[in-house]
């Protein structure tokens, strides 16, 4: 079916406009980072009558960026790791084994995805404080809660679509594995995962993300000696000025780290992605 003139204009200016909509906030970020502080905070002009990189330099030393840098990188790192790893093992399990309880673990694991995460603030850090009570081990302000804490976002999620990317891998294979003398173990590490790559990536970025960008449950399960990146952007805020250009700079420096290991992995992303929710 030919697009008519009119499907093609309505077409080309939904594009454009989403295009604007998103370059355009791009774009103020870029150049109020390359601007003095007194052009940010005065009159706003589309095109700076100064371009400077000193908020590139500055923005180290006005608060402790490298720390949160190290901290979020710790955190993700952490959290995307257990995430893959925990995530690999049950869905593997729910995706090939019937077993009693399988459907009352799945529905349980979805149904976590139907509540807001600031529902899980107050439990999380009563269930953290309870912990430390009765085994003295500190949760609340360490990085160990912080990645505990992220667990409980990837995870159901991940399991969900890494069941269904199983789901979508012949059972044949499995059992010409055995055939030639793979033990369960040793079927999902040489048969299962490298055909379900691009899923077990996809579930890598998502818990990454997750974590690097996540501000709420920072903000309340840190201290400044584990601040993450996230929160420590606040600090660019004192009781009588905002640096602005300094927010803006050491905004895209958070931004770059997501960005680059998504265009890597575009193409994996979006496979595992769509297979997983399809299959």
């Amino acid at each position: 079916m030919r697009e008519t003139t009119g499907e093609r204009i309505f077409r080309v200016g939904i594009i454009t406009f989403l295009t604007l909509f998103i370059c355009i906030p791009l774009y103020v970020m870029v150049t109020s980072a390359m601007k003095p502080l007194g052009d940010v905070q005065g009159n706003f002009t589309w095109i700076p009558s100064t371009i400077t990189a000193q908020p590139f330099f500055d923005m180290w030393k006005t608060v402790p960026l490298a720390d949160y840098f190290v901290n979020s990188i710790i955190v993700a790192s952490l959290a995307t790791l257990f995430s893959v790893v925990v995530a690999i093992f049950a869905s593997y399990a729910v995706s090939r084994w019937r077993f009693r309880g399988r459907t009352v673990f799945t529905t349980t694991v979805l149904s976590t995805q139907m509540f807001p995460g600031v529902l899980f603030l107050l439990p999380l850090y009563i269930i953290f404080v309870n912990i430390a009570n009765a085994t003295g081990v500190t949760l609340v302000g360490t990085r160990l809660g912080l990645v505990i804490t992220y667990l409980t976002f990837s995870l159901p999620f991940s399991i969900w679509m890494l069941a269904g990317y199983f789901d979508g891998i012949p059972r044949e294979l499995d059992e010409a594995s055995w055939v030639d003398g793979c033990t369960p173990l040793q079927t999902l590490y040489k048969v299962v995962l490298p055909a379900a790559r691009p899923g077990v990536i996809a579930v890598a970025i998502y818990a990454f993300m997750t974590a690097w960008s996540e501000v709420l449950f920072a903000s309340v399960m840190t201290t400044d000696a584990n601040r993450t990146l996230a929160v420590g952007l606040r600090q660019y805020a004192s009781q009588t000025n905002v640096y602005w250009n300094q927010v803006m700079a050491a905004s895209l420096a958070v931004s770059l780290p997501v960005v680059c290991v998504f265009m890597l992995l575009q193409r994996n992303f979006v496979a595992g992605l769509t297979a997983g929710a399809v299959k």
